[in-house]
Parts: structure tokens; sequence; C-alpha cells
């Protein structure tokens, strides 16, 4: 079986993650995939198994996603535009795919409708390439209904399945898609996607530490600085504090942490054994993104969400409140943190006795795998029958 996956991320790299898992384990269960990636590089997020085919790389030129830039710090334009649509139609048709899966889109991305909308139509027109939406569980509320309204619309034209990568007990499509009743045929539930649980060691970095993370570090700057102004004047300020840095972070961000870093506390960036370190960590201080919160949650660590709200974004705050409402984690309020905001968080969640893991389904890798690959066969089944 032939997959062609589009990803594009422009800000964060959560998307990446969950992405490259899913590719990962098509690719295992013996799928030939070839990933179209239209963000930039993220050097500790590779898509094992998978062929990558870079597409001229874009991010979001400011945090409410209103502009969007190319590799020189410029606004995209035409002929931009023109060059990926034409090199992703030559992909596709290079490919010639069985399945087309594309993250987002059409929930979001709607500023790559110019490649999208050639592509999907050249999809559906071929017969026999079944085309699958990628989604997180939780999608971004917008602000004017006929948005959401087109959203479905575009769903149901183009699209053959809709792969939500959550739980319909926790959290249901239509508590953040207000269409999602015209898409019922379409969604199916697949769990969450999570990376295989670590291997628990009981040395190494993150023992007895303060982990702090700021996602993929274009939304972390608040929570950073304010965790470095906290650390003396917390319960904790005699542990190791540890500071990772995403890959987006902004290099004046950057800089301060480290020139105010000072004995017992470390600035790095990001790590792939970021899920070793939470089994090990004292507490965990995070941003409330998908990933990150799901590693949390299997680490069954001590830990303080704090959901980031810039550019409106009601995601984060959304899935935080969810796992505070179970008492899982404590909650910090992003939108008005501070250092005294965040000292008195930490003297509630190690007040705390460390819950054990919910009940929630985190088996969307191999649900996605397999949902994927019946649709497939029924498909080719059904092509052969005629």
């Amino acid at each position: 079986m032939k997959v062609l996956f589009y990803v594009q991320y422009l800000q964060g790299v959560g998307h990446v993650r969950r992405a490259s898992l899913l590719a990962e384990s098509l690719a295992a269960a013996g799928a030939e995939v070839t990933v179209a990636f239209g963000g930039f590089p993220v050097a500790f997020m590779a898509f094992p198994g998978a062929e990558v085919i870079q597409l001229p790389p874009a991010r979001a030129g400011d945090l409410a996603f209103k502009t969007v830039l190319d590799d020189t710090g410029q606004l995209i334009d035409d002929a931009w535009r023109a060059t990926r649509a034409r090199q992703l139609l030559g992909l596709y048709r290079d490919t010639r795919p069985d399945a087309l899966i594309v993250e987002t889109y059409p929930f979001g991305r709607g500023k790559f409708h110019f490649e999208l909308e050639p592509l999907l139509e050249t999809a559906r027109a071929s017969g026999r390439t079944l085309i699958v939406s990628s989604v997180r569980d939780i999608l971004v509320a917008k602000n004017k209904p006929r948005r959401e309204s087109e959203m479905a619309d575009r769903a149901r034209r183009w699209f053959d399945l809709v792969l939500v990568h959550g739980d319909a007990n926790l959290i249901p499509l239509d508590a953040t898609f207000p269409f999602a009743d015209r898409l019922a045929d379409l969604v199916r539930y697949t769990g969450y996607i999570v990376p295989d649980q670590p291997a628990v060691e009981s040395s190494g970095d993150g023992i007895g530490e303060v982990i702090v993370s700021a996602g993929g570090g274009a939304l972390g700057d608040p929570l950073l600085r304010s965790a470095l102004t906290a650390r003396p004047k917390s319960a904790l300020a005699d542990l190791p504090w540890r500071l990772l840095l995403g890959p987006e972070s902004p290099p004046e961000t950057v800089a301060f942490l480290r020139n105010a870093a000072g004995d017992g506390v470390i600035v790095e960036p990001a790590r792939a054994d970021f899920p070793a370190l939470l089994h090990r960590c004292h507490l965990s201080i995070s941003l409330a993104g998908y990933n990150t919160v799901m590693d949390v949650l299997r680490a069954q660590c001590r830990s303080i969400l704090v959901p980031s709200t810039t550019g409106g974004e009601s995601e984060q705050a959304i899935r935080a409140r969810l796992r505070a409402e179970r008492g899982v984690i404590q909650l910090a309020e992003g939108s008005t943190l501070t250092a005294e905001s965040l000292v008195k968080a930490i003297g509630h969640a190690m007040s705390r006795t460390p819950v054990r893991l919910p009940d929630i389904d985190m088996d969307g890798r191999d649900a996605s795998v397999r949902l994927i690959f019946e649709a497939v066969a029924q498909r080719t089944a059904s092509l052969r029958g005629h």
C-alpha cells in the first residue's frame, strides 16, 4: 500500500510529532510512506521508515496565523504558491498513492487552500485514492460559524475518512466543532497517538528535577521566563530545574534564559527522551499541548499545566481544564501567569498525591493504521468488483 502524507505545521511542532508517529506505524505495518513536508525541518523529529520530501518551507509570521513566511522571512507570494502547488501535484502523480492523508485540513491550514484544493480534486478524480483527514482531539474555535460550515462542506466534498486522534468518551468532536453531526459517517475516533512507553531507569537526567517544557517553543516564552523567576521563591528552590527550549523558541528568549540561569538551572534544547525525563522528575511544569499532556499522564508525575491562549486559541485551555477537573493535574491559568501564581501552583501540586493514569484510549497508532488499511482494502475490492 502506498501512502502520501501531507504535513504542514505553522507554529509549534505537536502536529509534526503526531504525524511522525503515525507515519512510522504505517511503515512498520508494511506501507510505503512518502511524507510531503511543508514546514521547516525539526531536528529531533524524524519520520522513521518513510521517505520525506521537503517542500519549500513555510511558517507563521505572527501568533494569530494571519501571515505566512517563506524560508527567507518574506511573505509568501503567488510565485511561491504556484511552485508549491506544482511540486505537490507532481509528487502525487509520481507516488500514485492508495491513501492520501492530510494533516489537520480542512479543519485548519486554510492558508494552504491554493495547493490542497488542486491536490484533493486530483485525488478525488482518480477514483482510486482513499482520502483521509488526520486531526487532533480538540479543534480551534472559529469566530465565524460560516467558516466552520465551510470546513464541513470541504470534508464532505473530498474526504472519505476523518480520523480524530482522541477519545470520544473524554471529548467528542462536537464539543469543539459545531457541525460534527454533518460528518458523523466519516468520523472515526482512534484514541490518542502516543510514543512507545519509555524504559523506566533509576538513573540519569531528570531524577529529582523540576522539568519545565515549552513544547515547540513559539508559545512558551511567558512560561519559561516566569519559571526562572519563580524558582527562588518556591518550595522547590533547592532542587535542580531543567528548562527545555522548543525548536521554535525565539532567539531573544534563548539568550535571556541562558544569561539569567544561575546555579542549579539547566537550559537546553528539547530532548527526544522527554517522556523518560518525566518518569524520573519531581515535578513537571509545561504547556498543555496534545503530545505533552499525554506524556505527562503516562508518566504519572506531579504536574502543572499552563495552557497557552496566545492568538485567542482555546485548544490548550480546554484540554487542561478537562484534566484538572479529573484531578489529574494542577492548572495554572496561562492568560494571567506570573511568577507568583506559578509559585502558588507549585505549592498546590506538591501537596497532592500523584493520581493513577485515567482511563483514556491511547491506542491511536494501531487503530489509525487498522482503519486506513481496512478502508483501502475495501476500496480496492470495490474497484475490482466494477
